[in-house]
Order: structure tokens, then sequence, then C-alpha cells
């Protein structure tokens, strides 16, 4: 039986070296697999989202009416009594403290740092528990009046749909991975609409990859969330925009003001929510109870600007169509930017895009009335996308965002200079952004520059060493232990090799001592004593799929044979292994100048 999966192994490795070595990607059967199970996993976001969508309502009515009912309203159309607008928010935080206190603490925040931290350091395992307290906890802050989206929510809750699906099968970590992303993008997709902006906000933020056995499955999921929402909630755009744009040079240059003046907003946003957390935890009293206390802005807030109560859907439809202009967007955005600075900071459970969408569509609407040139309906447009994508530091999915959210592709150019502005800014005044500052501060660092890894680009031939010392196998075990363990030993490990040059196995001290215990005498021949099953390299195979292997077999140095599995070429070590990373200092640090006095140096 030995024998036979020795054989399939040989078989098996030559099977990778000939093609996934070679190959762009590295495809699995795991693909159809996760594929397969994103298509439930897609249904459950889609019927998540409808379910938050209609507690929220529910919660809404009968906080600020009374009423039994699960349409989804707006708390400022009910006209509620001044008591009612200060007094519900009051209740919301109280009960979510609670909630947050006995049940998990999980469900406190927007959601999206929490997807991060199960999936970067938590093996994406979310519990049960999440996964019904969160939506609970949310429709009931959204529902007596925070200014908060639903989709932050439903993202996580998406994500332990997606994590729980997976805990009920044998899947690796990076598949659970793949589900919760899907799970939490799904319900983003079910929610906006936007199945390709929830595809890339996993691409650009929740994946850490850029593989077909991750990006596939999660865009399984959103296309059918997306597909189950006209069917759910309604169908979409949410905010159908039918004006065309034409900007022109000098209106693409006003919109990388735009985007500037949206990266500096969110840099603000972002500092001034952890510097009323701070304030938050100075409180002498419990967390528990700071859910409640932030809600006393929510309704000082929602007395002075009763349109900042809520998810605000409506009144970012209104911002886009230009139908609130002037001292009324200030009104707005003052009223809405502080209730959601200090309702978030206190810990309570509720979403930021909605909010982000809000306030950036305020300021493009400020900034039309000075702006020349193009349609005044275009800034607010930026405005939104800009400010998602400079707080977020997402540059590409807030434009196909307001693709999505519009149905109107005619700003396309000016979204991407304003967003690319927006990020640029961001990038350079912010340390963290509003969605890793709260994982920092937890003591777990995320780094989110990707690029593909050097130990990817180059092949086991072009650091493996030739020159070697190999010992034959029809040696005495006292003679190998005499010449090669010695006081003169030179190398950790050396090859045994046969007659002909083929690999026996690898032998080291510890192995040596193993030998000298069955054979005291020593009198055996080498190849007798030795395993037949030795770990090796082949020729075409990556650096970092040799170095994953020295890593988990916990080895200094890998033997590379051909393609048969036989015959020895040489071997590799870990420093080997490592010298990609010399062309990666060089590329980065080595400064070059290849046109001189008109001629060309370069090759």
């Amino acid at each position: 039986m030995t024998g036979i999966t020795h054989r399939f192994r040989r078989i098996y490795e030559k099977w990778k070296q000939d093609t996934l070595s070679q190959s762009d990607f590295r495809p699995s059967v795991s693909i159809l697999k996760l594929s397969f199970m994103a298509i439930f996993v897609g249904i459950a976001a889609a019927l998540v989202a409808w379910l938050l969508y209609r507690m929220i309502g529910l919660v809404t009515h009968l906080a600020f009416a009374g009423q039994w009912s699960f349409d989804f309203t707006a708390p400022s159309a009910f006209g509620a009594p001044a008591w009612v607008i200060v007094l519900a928010p009051i209740v919301g935080g109280l009960i979510i403290g609670l909630m947050a206190r006995f049940g998990t603490e999980r469900i406190r925040g927007h959601g999206i740092p929490e997807a991060l931290e199960a999936i970067l350091f938590r093996q994406s395992k979310m519990l049960l528990k999440v996964a019904i307290l969160k939506p609970l906890s949310a429709a009931i802050a959204i529902g007596t009046g925070g200014p908060f989206g639903a989709e932050g929510p439903i993202i996580m809750t998406g994500g332990a749909v997606g994590s729980l699906f997976g805990q009920t099968f044998y899947l690796t970590s990076i598949e659970r991975r793949t589900l919760l992303v899907a799970g939490a993008c799904a319900g983003m997709a079910a929610t906006f609409a936007t199945p390709i902006s929830a595809t890339l906000l996993a691409v650009e933020l929740l994946l850490f990859e850029l593989r077909p056995r991750s990006t596939i499955p999660v865009a399984i999921a959103c296309f059918v969330a997306a597909a189950l929402r006209p069917l759910l909630i309604g169908p979409g755009p949410l905010f159908p925009l039918a004006v065309q744009f034409h900007p022109q040079l000098g209106e693409l240059g006003m919109a990388a003001v735009c985007g500037v003046l949206a990266g500096l907003f969110a840099t603000l946003l972002s500092a001034m929510i952890y510097k009323t957390e701070d304030l938050f935890h100075k409180l002498p009293v419990h967390w528990m109870w700071w859910p409640a206390i932030g809600a006393l802005a929510v309704g000082i807030g929602g007395l002075l600007e009763p349109k900042a109560l809520g998810v605000g859907y409506g009144v970012i439809d209104e911002l886009l169509t230009g139908k609130i202009i002037g001292m009324a967007i200030v009104v707005f955005m003052i009223a809405k930017s502080l209730m959601w600075i200090i309702y978030l900071a206190s810990g309570t459970s509720g979403g930021i895009l909605a909010p982000l969408l809000a306030l950036g569509a305020g300021l493009g609407g400020l900034e039309a009335l000075f702006f020349p040139g193009a349609d005044p309906l275009l800034w607010p447009l930026l405005g939104m996308s800009a400010l998602m994508a400079g707080v977020m530091r997402m540059p590409f999915m807030p434009i196909l965002f307001a693709l999505e959210l519009t149905h109107n592709a005619s700003a396309l150019p000016a979204l991407l200079v304003a967003c690319t502005a927006a990020y640029g800014v961001s990038v350079f005044l912010m340390k963290r952004s509003i969605l890793t500052e709260k994982i920092a501060r937890r003591g777990f660092d995320i780094f989110r520059e990707y690029s593909v890894d050097r130990l990817e680009h180059m092949a086991v031939k072009d650091v493996m060493t030739t020159e070697m010392l190999t010992i034959p196998g029809d040696i005495l075990v006292r003679e190998a232990t005499r010449s090669y363990f010695g006081t003169d030993q030179k190398y950790r490990a050396y090859p045994v090799t046969d007659a002909d040059g083929h690999l026996l196995n690898m032998l080291d001290r510890n192995e040596m001592a193993r030998m000298l215990q069955a054979d005291e005498a020593g009198t055996a021949c080498l190849a007798d004593l030795l395993g037949k099953d030795p770990v090796v390299a082949f020729p075409g195979e990556s650096c970092k799929s040799v170095a994953i292997r020295a890593a988990v077999e916990k080895l200094d140095r890998i033997p590379v044979v051909d393609a048969d599995g036989r015959r020895l070429l040489g071997m590799v070590t870990r420093y080997d292994l490592l010298k990609p990373y010399t062309h990666y200092h060089r590329e980065e640090r080595v400064r070059e100048r290849f046109f001189r006095n008109g001629n060309n140096n370069g090759k």
C-alpha cells in the first residue's frame, strides 16, 4: 500500500508541475464546490436583507406611530411629537446596550470591521448569535431613529450566514472566508441592487486576494442576491438619475477639486468618530450605557432636523435631484454628521454607507453653488461617491456603486477623477481608515497594499544549487556517521543517492541517530534503513510552493528531482527560496536612468 501511495503522490506532483505551476492561476475543484454553495449563500443573504428591511419598518412604525406595519418608512414622515423623537432613540440605545452586554459584544459597531477581524484573525468563524442579534439590534437602532444605513449590519449578518453555512461542512479556513465574504457582499447587493460594486467591495477590501477560487463564488452570490431583490424588496435603481452629464475638461478639473474636498471631509469625519469614541471611554459608566447616552444626540438632532433621522434614502434622492439646496443642506449635514458620529462612537449597531451617501451628496450640493459650468446635479453624485472613496479608501468600488445606484453612466469620467483624488488625499492624511482603525485598536495590524508574491515569479530551477555533496546509499551506517556527521560536518542534511544518481532520501543527524539505535554496530547498508518517501521539489515549481512545503515539513533543505521524481538535480535551501526578494528590493530601491544625452542605454 505504501508503494502505491508513493506512486500516486509522484504522479500528482508531476501533474502539478506540468500544469498548475506553469499556469496564470491555480484552479482547483474547490471552485466548483464553493460556487455551488455560493448560490445558497446568496439566497440566504437576500432573505436576510428582506428580513432586516421588514424589521426596520416594524420598529419605525412602533416607535414613532404606535402602529403594526412592516412598510419601510422614514421616521420624519410620521410627524411624531417632540418627546417621542427624543425618547425613542434613547430606549433603542438602552435595548442595544443590554443586548450587547448579555448577548454578544460583536453586535457593536457598523459591522465591516467585525467582518474583517473574523476573516483575518478568527479563521472566518462567526457565531450563530451574531447572525441573530446583529440584524435585530440594527433594526432597533435604525428603527428608533438612528442615522444609519442597513447595509453594514446586513454585510456582517450575511457574512455570519456564509460563515455558519461553511462551518457545517469540512472546509479550509480560506474556503470559509470565501463563503463569509460571499454572504457579506451578497447582503450589500440585495440591499442596494448593486451586484457589481458588491463584488468589487470583496476585491478591494474583504478578500485580501484576487483569485478565481474566491472571486467567482462571491460574484455568483452577489448575482443571486441581486436577482432576488426585485421579488423581495423591489427593483432598482435605488436613486434613478435620468440627467445626462457631459463634463468638459474644465469640469473634470473641478471634479478633482471635489475629490480633494471629499478626501479632507473624509479625514475629518474619521478622526471625529474615534476622538468621540475616546471620550466615551473616559465616562465613569459601563459601556452598556453608552448607546443610550449617544442616542440623546440623535433625539436632539432629530428635533432640529427630522430628515436626519433613520436611513435617509429619501433625503439622498432629494439631494441627487436638487430638491434640497442652500442652507437646508447645511442644516442637514451638521445634524446628520453630529448624530452619526456621536451615536456610532457610542458603540451602537448601525451602518456607514447610507450616511456617507447622504453627507457626500450634501457636500456636492454645496459645491454646486460655487462650481461653475457643469450641470449642478453632477456635484452631489460626485461628492457622494468621492466621500465613500475617501472614508473607505477604495477608489473603484464607489465609481461602480454610483453607476448601479443611479443607472447613469454619463458621469463615469468625472467619477473616476473625483474618487481617485479623494482616495489619494485620505491615503496621505490618514494612517488608518474608519474600517481598520477599530481593528488596530484591538491590537491587530492590517496591511492593505496587495501585490503578487515575488516567490511566485521565480521557479526553483532559477535558485537551486546544483553543486552538492551526496552520500552513496550503499555505504555502511558507521562509515556514513564517521565521514559525514563527525566534527567536520558541513551540512545539516545530505541527499542519499544510488549508483545511478537517483534520490533515495535525505539524511540528517537525527535520522542518523535513529539508525544507530536500530543498528548499534553500524554494519547495515545505509539504503536499507532509509525511508522511501522523501520530501522533494521539482525544477518548474514556484519558490512559494516549495517554501510552504519547507515550512510545513520543518525542513532547511529540500532536494530537487526531475519530472519522474527520481534523479537528483540539485538542492534548494531556505535562503535560496528567499532570493526572489533580492530582485524585489532592487526594483523598489534602485533608481536608474537609461536616457542620457539622447542615447537610450536601456535594454
